[in-house]
């Protein structure tokens, strides 16, 4: 096979290259994310800038890190505040590294916006950095141990932004939404046999037919003889056709251990060449350096996205 595993894993699941605002679906997901955001914080409009008689004088401002990480929301935050007619210069790039006291972005406009945007702005910036600061974290502590990529999940609150942040810091978007990828999960299976070593072959078979409309094919299966099938699956469907396709496994709720044994089954018996594996379901930061020392080719953690932490910023006018 041409390809390296670890360049298999990354056509399959790091898609977020085309996350700019150049793509009309990212731009179309911001500013209704954006939108949404702004209008329910000013519904009824700023009552503290009312009554201090704030309104069309112009001031400057700074958005400034008060915690070391990654940053990550530059144009996000850029796209919002000059569409609210506010100047945006920036001293960072998304991927940088920051440092308590860095200045990221300066704004200037009317104060009335600079103080109406001001939660908004720091919200999707601090969130965007949270999750890029987290996941360039997590990808440093598995590489310690193998070439084991670390990749998101679809529990995004924050949607394609959230996708974004996590390419940014360095980790894999999996799919970017239902229709990109054919992911063949627990549930998908219960609906086709009563057990996943039955489900999965079948499940396969059907999928491959689509797999030109699709970045991938997985299937996640809980125990080694419904890995075993799956895998013989794929070794059958990619020998009918000769093609260099991304099949991946998802050994979903394992303990590394039990990972192990299975990776160690699919080498003795000639499967792995044909598939890729994905461990997933329970990895925190304290477990993933015993995920990837298993040998997996990637990690999903769910709460990169789902329980972000927000870097600490904030803003200062002059």
């Amino acid at each position: 096979m041409s390809a390296t595993r670890e360049q298999r894993i990354e056509r399959a699941l790091f898609r977020g290259a085309q996350l700019t605002l150049e793509n009309a679906s990212y731009r179309r997901a911001l500013h209704s994310l954006a939108e949404a955001l702004v209008e329910a914080d000013r519904e009824r409009g700023d009552l503290t800038v009312r009554a201090l008689g704030i309104s069309t004088g112009h001031s400057s401002a700074a958005i400034v890190a008060r915690q070391a990480g990654i940053a990550a929301g530059l144009q996000e935050i850029g796209s919002l505040l000059e569409g609210s007619g506010v100047a945006v210069s920036f001293n960072k790039r998304d991927g940088d590294t920051i440092r308590p006291g860095d200045t990221l972005v300066r704004i200037e406009g009317e104060e009335s916006k600079l103080l109406s945007l001001e939660r908004v702005g720091l919200n999707l910036l601090q969130r965007m950095c949270g999750i890029a600061t987290m996941a360039h974290c997590l990808q440093d502590r598995a590489r310690k141990h193998s070439a084991a990529r670390v990749v998101g999940t679809r529990k995004t609150p924050w949607g394609l932004l959230d996708k974004r942040a996590l390419h940014v810091g360095g980790c894999g978007t999996h799919r970017l939404g239902l229709g990109d990828a054919i992911l063949i999960k627990n549930n998908h299976l219960a609906l086709l046999a009563p057990r996943e070593e039955d489900a999965a072959p079948l499940a396969i078979e059907r999928a491959w037919e689509f797999r030109g409309d699709s970045a991938f094919i997985e299937v996640e299966v809980r125990s080694e003889a419904a890995a075993r099938a799956a895998a013989q699956s794929f070794r059958r469907q990619r020998e009918a056709t000769s093609e260099d396709y991304p099949c991946l496994l998802m050994l979903d709720n394992l303990v590394p251990a039990a990972i192990a044994a299975i990776l160690q089954m699919l080498r003795i018996e000639g499967l792995l060449d044909d598939t890729l594996v994905e461990a997933s379901g329970g990895v925190s930061e304290a477990t993933v350096e015993s995920y990837a020392s298993t040998g997996v080719d990637a990690i999903s953690i769910g709460a990169l996205t789902h329980s972000a932490r927000a870097l600490d910023l904030g803003q200062t006018i002059s």
